[in-house]
């Protein structure tokens, strides 16, 4: 069974199901959908025109950890969950934390850090203290030994490849600090760039930032 992964690579919540998808070693179709649309034939797809989603032979799939979930459940080859309850709810507990209390926070700077918009003020103080505190928790819980719940590769380090980086950006362009400077986070991203997988992520990734840049630019 092929199933189809829809949205675009330079979105990282894409990529961190496209990681997975490739670490598992299986065969996928992607389909380069873009968000900001309002189509019917999108929304029936995504209900809140998200990306990314897939699409089964049972039906469509919306949210990148039900996407996530369900890869899981039907592909259990190369598992990325592990199968203790405990380790795997530690592992789910990782995800919640890197993107709840980190990438969407730091998502609130984008719109200044990337794209040549104003944040406010105000905005700029609850983000920080918000990224400080999601920054604690999360180190409290990262083991790095060598992997970001311990020693297995898992949906943990999808996420943290896919988010990471751009929170630490995110905070060193607007604060002039690294919000994640306590953690190994430069060592850990260097051994997962050897990963022939997270090559190419990181390549297609690159190429299709290129694609939306030069878009955005004759949209001006």
């Amino acid at each position: 069974m092929t199933i189809k992964l829809c949205g675009f690579s330079a979105s990282n919540y894409y990529n961190k199901i496209k990681l997975q998808l490739l670490e598992k070693e299986l065969p996928f179709e992607e389909e380069l959908v873009w968000v900001g649309t309002s189509e019917a034939a999108l929304l029936q797809r995504s209900p809140l025109g998200k990306v990314p989603f897939l699409d089964t032979p049972q039906g469509p799939i919306s949210e990148s950890m039900a996407c996530a979930e369900y890869i899981e459940a039907v592909f259990p080859q190369n598992p990325m969950l592990p199968s203790d309850p405990y380790a795997a709810a530690k592992v789910r507990e990782l995800i919640i934390y890197s993107e709840l209390h980190l990438e969407l926070v730091a998502r609130q700077l984008y719109p200044e850090a990337f794209f040549g918009g104003k944040v406010s003020d105000g905005t700029k103080e609850r983000t920080y203290k918000l990224l400080v505190k999601g920054a604690a928790g999360f180190a409290q819980l990262t083991r790095f030994a060598p992997f970001i719940a311990g020693s297995q590769f898992t949906l943990a380090d999808c996420a943290a490849i896919a988010h990471l980086s751009l929170v630490s950006s995110v905070s060193k362009k607007l604060y002039g600090e690294d919000v994640l400077a306590s953690l190994p986070l430069k060592d850990y991203l260097r051994a997962m760039n050897e990963r022939a997988t997270v090559q190419k992520v990181n390549a297609d990734r690159k190429a299709n930032t290129e694609l939306l840049m030069a878009i955005s630019a004759r949209k001006k």
